[in-house]
Protein backbone atom coordinates (compact mmCIF):
# COMPACT_ATOMS: atom_id res chain seq x y z
CA UNK A 1 0.00 0.00 0.00
CA UNK A 2 1.50 3.70 -0.61
CA UNK A 3 0.69 6.14 1.37
CA UNK A 4 0.89 10.20 0.78
CA UNK A 5 4.28 11.75 2.04
CA UNK A 6 2.45 13.65 4.78
CA UNK A 7 0.98 9.94 5.75
CA UNK A 8 4.47 8.68 5.54
CA UNK A 9 6.27 11.31 7.07
CA UNK A 10 3.43 11.09 10.13
CA UNK A 11 3.64 7.63 10.90
CA UNK A 12 7.41 7.69 11.00
CA UNK A 13 7.94 10.43 13.42
CA UNK A 14 5.39 8.49 15.39
CA UNK A 15 7.48 6.16 15.51
CA UNK A 16 10.78 7.63 16.17
CA UNK A 17 9.60 9.60 18.99
CA UNK A 18 7.66 6.33 20.61
CA UNK A 19 10.97 5.03 20.27
CA UNK A 20 13.07 7.63 21.63
CA UNK A 21 10.82 7.67 24.57
CA UNK A 22 11.39 3.64 25.28
CA UNK A 23 14.92 4.34 24.20
CA UNK A 24 15.63 7.13 26.83
CA UNK A 25 13.26 5.36 29.53
CA UNK A 26 15.42 2.21 29.73
CA UNK A 27 19.03 3.86 28.81
CA UNK A 28 18.54 5.95 32.25
CA UNK A 29 17.71 2.43 33.80
CA UNK A 30 20.62 0.55 32.66
CA UNK A 31 22.68 3.11 33.53
CA UNK A 32 21.56 3.94 37.05
CA UNK A 33 23.11 0.61 38.95
CA UNK A 34 20.70 1.90 41.82
CA UNK A 35 17.25 1.87 39.78
CA UNK A 36 14.90 -0.35 40.88
CA UNK A 37 11.04 -0.92 40.29
CA UNK A 38 10.21 -1.74 43.52
CA UNK A 39 8.66 1.19 45.33
CA UNK A 40 6.75 1.60 42.15
CA UNK A 41 5.45 -2.02 42.17
CA UNK A 42 4.88 -1.40 45.76
CA UNK A 43 2.40 1.62 44.76
CA UNK A 44 0.41 -0.41 42.55
CA UNK A 45 -3.45 -0.60 42.25
CA UNK A 46 -6.21 -2.19 41.02
CA UNK A 47 -7.02 -6.24 40.56
CA UNK A 48 -3.21 -6.62 39.91
CA UNK A 49 -1.96 -4.68 42.94
CA UNK A 50 -1.20 -8.28 44.82
CA UNK A 51 0.61 -9.39 41.68
CA UNK A 52 2.73 -6.61 41.42
CA UNK A 53 3.42 -6.61 45.14
CA UNK A 54 4.95 -10.05 44.93
CA UNK A 55 7.20 -9.51 42.44
CA UNK A 56 8.10 -6.50 44.35
CA UNK A 57 8.53 -9.09 47.84
CA UNK A 58 10.54 -11.38 46.03
CA UNK A 59 14.58 -10.26 45.37
CA UNK A 60 14.87 -12.59 42.60
CA UNK A 61 11.67 -11.86 40.49
CA UNK A 62 12.01 -8.49 41.28
CA UNK A 63 16.23 -8.35 39.74
CA UNK A 64 14.81 -10.40 36.87
CA UNK A 65 11.85 -7.93 36.42
CA UNK A 66 13.91 -4.92 36.77
CA UNK A 67 16.44 -6.28 33.99
CA UNK A 68 13.77 -7.49 31.74
CA UNK A 69 12.20 -3.30 32.16
CA UNK A 70 15.36 -1.71 31.86
CA UNK A 71 16.56 -3.68 28.50
CA UNK A 72 13.20 -4.34 27.04
CA UNK A 73 12.89 -0.83 27.25
CA UNK A 74 16.29 -0.01 25.60
CA UNK A 75 15.85 -2.82 23.02
CA UNK A 76 12.39 -1.88 21.87
CA UNK A 77 13.51 1.93 21.66
CA UNK A 78 16.66 0.83 19.76
CA UNK A 79 14.52 -1.21 16.88
CA UNK A 80 11.28 1.81 17.13
CA UNK A 81 14.05 4.17 16.27
CA UNK A 82 16.50 2.73 13.74
CA UNK A 83 13.48 1.32 11.72
CA UNK A 84 14.08 -2.69 11.96
CA UNK A 85 11.85 -5.47 13.41
CA UNK A 86 9.51 -2.98 14.28
CA UNK A 87 6.35 -4.78 14.21
CA UNK A 88 8.33 -7.49 17.04
CA UNK A 89 9.42 -3.95 18.85
CA UNK A 90 5.59 -2.95 18.43
CA UNK A 91 4.21 -5.76 20.41
CA UNK A 92 6.86 -6.11 23.39
CA UNK A 93 6.07 -2.84 23.68
CA UNK A 94 2.40 -3.13 23.96
CA UNK A 95 2.86 -5.71 26.39
CA UNK A 96 4.72 -3.82 28.46
CA UNK A 97 2.95 -0.48 28.48
CA UNK A 98 -0.24 -3.15 29.35
CA UNK A 99 1.64 -3.98 32.72
CA UNK A 100 2.33 -0.68 33.79
CA UNK A 101 -1.05 0.19 33.14
CA UNK A 102 -2.38 -2.81 35.12
CA UNK A 103 0.00 -1.55 37.53
CA UNK A 104 -1.65 1.95 37.55
CA UNK A 105 -4.54 1.99 35.98
CA UNK A 106 -6.47 5.26 35.92
CA UNK A 107 -9.71 4.52 37.69
CA UNK A 108 -11.93 6.89 40.03
CA UNK A 109 -10.83 6.30 43.56
CA UNK A 110 -7.39 5.10 43.20
CA UNK A 111 -4.63 7.20 44.66
CA UNK A 112 -0.94 6.79 44.28
CA UNK A 113 2.05 7.98 46.01
CA UNK A 114 3.92 9.17 43.02
CA UNK A 115 2.04 12.12 41.44
CA UNK A 116 0.94 11.68 37.62
CA UNK A 117 0.92 14.63 34.97
CA UNK A 118 -2.73 15.48 34.96
CA UNK A 119 -6.10 14.07 35.81
CA UNK A 120 -6.82 10.85 34.20
CA UNK A 121 -10.33 9.00 34.13
CA UNK A 122 -9.57 5.69 32.43
CA UNK A 123 -7.43 6.45 29.59
CA UNK A 124 -3.73 7.94 30.14
CA UNK A 125 -0.86 8.85 28.25
CA UNK A 126 0.22 4.95 28.78
CA UNK A 127 -2.94 3.71 27.01
CA UNK A 128 -2.53 6.81 24.27
CA UNK A 129 1.33 5.59 23.65
CA UNK A 130 -0.05 1.58 23.57
CA UNK A 131 -2.67 2.68 21.00
CA UNK A 132 -0.14 4.62 19.22
CA UNK A 133 2.31 1.44 18.76
CA UNK A 134 -1.31 -0.16 17.67
CA UNK A 135 -1.37 2.25 14.96
CA UNK A 136 2.96 1.41 14.07
CA UNK A 137 2.20 -2.08 14.25
CA UNK A 138 -0.77 -1.80 12.32
CA UNK A 139 1.65 0.44 9.33
CA UNK A 140 4.92 -0.44 9.77
CA UNK A 141 7.63 2.35 7.92
CA UNK A 142 10.67 0.53 8.38
CA UNK A 143 10.07 -0.05 4.83
CA UNK A 144 9.27 3.42 4.19
CA UNK A 145 12.51 5.01 6.21
CA UNK A 146 14.48 2.60 8.35
CA UNK A 147 17.55 0.11 8.53
CA UNK A 148 15.10 -2.57 7.56
CA UNK A 149 14.55 -0.70 4.34
CA UNK A 150 18.26 -1.00 3.85
CA UNK A 151 18.51 -4.39 4.52
CA UNK A 152 16.07 -5.09 1.86
CA UNK A 153 17.80 -3.40 -0.91
CA UNK A 154 20.69 -4.72 -0.42
CA UNK A 155 20.30 -8.23 -0.70
CA UNK A 156 24.22 -9.08 -0.57
CA UNK A 157 24.30 -7.70 2.48
CA UNK A 158 21.93 -10.70 4.30
CA UNK A 159 23.68 -13.53 2.40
Amino acid sequence: MRYSKTQSFALVILRISIGWHFLYEGGVKVLNPHWTSKSYLLDSGGFLKGFFEQIAGNQTVLTFSDYANAYGLTLIGLSLVIGVFTRYASIAGMVLLLLYYLSHPAFPGIEYLFPSDGSYFIINKTLVELFSLMVIYAFPTSNIFGLQRLLKSDKSFLE
